[in-house]
């Protein structure tokens, strides 16, 4: 058990090591599901799965990890099938997390109003967490009708949560519904809700280094500055494309792209491509949550310059490499 907890927190997760065990409970292999779940390594966590069922029976527990471990991998037939094999043969008892995780799950696969009915449905009073995974499923999908029913309740629950009111705009702005854009802005108005400015920090040296969004004040401004518009081009002709439905404001596409360079998470990468050798891993925290873009920036970043990319926003780690994420693209 002890191996276990030693191996996650550090990233570096040896399962190899469980054998060695003295005692494999349901308590160890629950530990090792949950470890490679938080990082994404969805096939790993269904593999660890079969192994375990073939030793030990699995619990509640395991239940919530594998589905935790498919959801943030992108396994989404896999998790709904060992949701309904779990339920059926081992009469699991089911919480509201393990249900959180089938809507994660539903919400996946574009599946939105099965995942409302669900929620409607559930045993449990559906928390703000639940409702919010399936608005940030709603901004994937550019689902106007279910993400409007999913903020109202939101704002009802949350009327000080800028997030839900900037998820909800952004579903608004991919659809083209610029005249909704800027209801929400004023109702955010109305309401005093201020969204928390975006900040990125970088360690280099044992030297914390924090970016702002636009940052005009850091002291390497122009040669950051520099450097994107260098990065910029090389994804570019890689097939990058800026996602330009994350900017807020009814501007042209060129004043878009501008507002789009000045992201703090940008801002962080770049200024790691500049400071640290090749093949070192580059290493970004950000209080909110990572735009589209700004993923997609970092996914080719991680192709074109052969860095890993380890980036933790306010929702969940993102490991990119070779131009993947282990968020499978959805967050």
């Amino acid at each position: 058990m002890q191996l276990c907890h030693f191996y996650d927190p550090s990233h570096f997760i040896i399962w190899a090591g469980l054998p060695g065990l003295w005692q494999r409970s349901a308590i160890s292999w629950n530990a090792m599901l949950m470890g490679y779940g938080r990082h994404g390594i969805g096939h790993e966590v269904v593999q660890l799965f079969r192994t375990m069922t073939e030793e030990v029976k699995p619990d509640s527990v395991t239940l919530l990890a594998v589905l935790s471990g498919c959801s943030h991998g992108g396994l989404v037939d896999e998790g709904l099938d060992i949701f309904d094999l779990i339920v059926k043969e081992q009469n699991a008892v089911l919480s509201i997390g393990h249900y959180g995780c089938v809507i994660d799950l539903l919400g996946r696969s574009g599946r939105l109003q099965k995942a409302l009915y669900l929620i409607q449905d559930m045993p449990f009073e559906p928390t703000p967490a639940i409702w919010g995974s399936l608005l940030g499923a709603c901004r994937v999908h550019v689902n106007v009708s279910v993400g409007e029913v999913v903020a109202q309740r939101l704002l009802d629950m949350e009327p000080g949560n800028a997030g839900n009111y900037v998820i909800l705009s952004n579903i608004y702005a991919a659809a083209g519904m610029w005249k909704d854009v800027f209801r929400v802005r004023n109702l955010m108005l109305e309401k005093t809700v201020t969204k928390e400015p975006g900040r990125s920090w970088i360690i280099l040296d044992k030297v914390i280094h924090t970016f702002r969004s636009s940052d005009r004040f850091h002291p390497r401004k122009k040669d950051i500055d520099a450097k994107i518009k260098e990065i910029y081009v090389d994804i570019k002709a890689a097939g990058f494309v800026p996602d330009l439905s994350c900017v807020l404001h009814d501007v042209d596409d060129e004043q878009k792209e501008r507002m789009l360079l000045g992201h703090s998470e940008k801002l962080a990468v770049t200024f790691g491509l500049m400071n640290t050798p090749p093949g070192l891993t580059i290493r970004v925290m950000k209080n909110l949550r990572i735009c589209v873009d700004c993923h997609n920036f970092a996914k080719f970043v991680s192709k074109v310059y052969g860095r890993e990319i380890s980036l933790r926003d306010k929702n969940r780690f993102h490991l990119l490499t070779d131009g993947a994420c282990t968020c499978g693209d959805y967050w």
